[in-house]
């Protein structure tokens, strides 16, 4: 027998093993979630009895997803793929799963309009999508899958890529990509927020980085950031300020399109590269078929949050003598995408907590910058030693022993392992309290200063 929540009626579906049947019950079970969810006020106009009402009913609800996703995950994704012979990215898979067994995860139409509130007075759906994708990417077929299918180029880069490949030239909006002798220069340009992260400039910047592993008159990839016309830095070039806290107030930082795609998306193909084969296929020796180039970093002013994750992905890094870095997350209330994989292997298991827990700021003159550059040279003689960096990345060697140094640094399967985790735990930290305290906090002191 399906056991039932005393208080909301809500069903917890016991699973038989039977796909059909356990997502019927399942269904059956959220829906009436739903009603009692639709029966309550708004979020923000709950007493407190409401506020435990609907929490312990959604809290049972995502304990049923979980259930259902450890027994059938494979099956779900088999389903949702033709077998696999449909190569779905993370949107794709989101919103199919729904009309698959409804309820597992929120409607294209749900998540329309909880994008139009702020992050405060959502109902927290996107938590869900987080189940989906812990469930989808543990999977031991599914996982490898969903991460090959977040490796193929974007259908806008391919739209691009015969006019980038005739002229060398692509203005992208937040993005432009510029090749001159076989170097592709992708520069940020994020200029309303200082080069902070958005779910806009996720799509132009994997638009960016596929343009550079597509065009073959391309050999090495630079990302460095644009001018800024902001007052304090009007003039001068700033590489990251991080995830848009703006956009995470007034709720426009997603989940799928932003936190799960740029881990999965540009990150990582900056990393293994770019998928260049169908689903399945391979180079007749078992490995997937992949372009990959190597990556070089130029930091001018600081690297913030997401902006020093970038950097422990590239292959040189050069900053400018004044520049910093930093990841404060924690602060911010989140996770810092898969920085919490890289980092002790790249800064040691004492820094990286530092950094991490308590938002320790690296100067790149320090001792321990020198672990996360590879130069620092004058602000006046970065443009010079970018280039000869880029030139000495220019070596069909380089692309192989870059191949081999990320196999050993970062095997696939914990890289996989890690994301899923990551889902689940950024999904939920999205919707924490003390995240929607911290970010009231930041947008009363903006508007005092103005």
């Amino acid at each position: 027998m399906t056991p039932v929540h005393a208080t909301t009626g809500s069903a917890v579906p016991a699973q038989t093993g039977d796909f059909s049947r356990d997502a019927a019950d399942l269904s059956f079970g959220l829906g009436r979630v739903e009603d009692l969810l639709a029966r309550l006020p708004a979020p923000a106009e709950r007493t407190a009895a409401q506020r435990g009402e609907a929490a312990a009913a959604v809290d049972r609800a995502r304990t049923a997803r979980r259930r259902f996703l450890t027994t059938h995950a494979e099956e779900l994704h088999r389903r949702l793929t033709d077998d696999g012979a449909m190569d779905l990215r993370l949107p794709e898979l989101a919103y199919r799963a729904p009309d698959l067994v409804p309820g597992l995860s929120p409607t294209r139409e749900t998540m329309a309009r909880e994008s139009a509130l702020p992050q405060a007075v959502k109902e927290g759906h996107e938590a869900d999508q987080g189940i989906l994708f812990w469930g989808l990417l543990r999977g031991a077929v599914c996982g490898p899958r969903l991460v090959e299918a977040m490796l193929r180029p974007t259908d806008r880069a391919l739209e691009l890529l015969a006019e980038f490949r005739r002229t060398g030239s692509c203005d992208l909006g937040t993005v432009t990509v510029d090749r001159r002798e076989g170097v592709a220069e992708v520069t940020v340009r994020n200029l309303t927020y200082l080069n902070s992260e958005d779910n806009v400039l996720a799509d132009d910047l994997e638009t960016a980085v596929d343009l550079v592993l597509l065009d073959d008159a391309t050999h090495v990839g630079v990302v460095r950031g644009g001018t800024m016309r902001h007052p304090r830095y009007a003039g001068r070039r700033v590489f990251s300020s991080g995830i848009n806290l703006t956009h995470l107030y007034n709720g426009r930082i997603s989940l799928v399109d932003f936190l799960l795609r740029r881990e999965l998306g540009y990150l990582n193909k900056i990393v293994r590269g770019i998928r260049t084969g169908p689903p399945g296929a391979d180079d007749g020796d078992g490995a997937p078929v992949r372009t990959e180039k190597p990556w070089v970093a130029a930091v001018d002013a600081f690297a913030i949050g997401g902006g020093m994750q970038l950097l422990l992905v590239f292959d040189h890094v050069v900053a400018e003598s004044e520049a910093w870095m930093s990841l404060p997350a924690v602060q911010e209330g989140i996770v810092p995408g898969a920085a919490n994989y890289r980092l002790s292997r790249i800064a040691g298991h004492r820094l990286a907590r530092r950094i991490i827990l308590d938002g320790h700021r690296v100067r790149v003159t320090d001792p321990e910058g020198r672990l996360f550059c590879d130069e620092v040279v004058a602000a006046d003689r970065m443009n010079d030693a970018v280039r000869a960096a880029a030139q000495r990345m220019d070596s069909p060697s380089v692309v192989s022993n870059r191949r081999m140094l990320n196999l050993a640094d970062e095997p696939a399967e914990g890289f996989r392992s890690y994301l899923a985790e990551f889902s689940l735990e950024q999904s939920r930290r999205l919707y924490s309290q003390d995240v929607i305290d911290t970010l009231e906090k930041t947008w009363i002191n903006r508007s005092r200063r103005g």
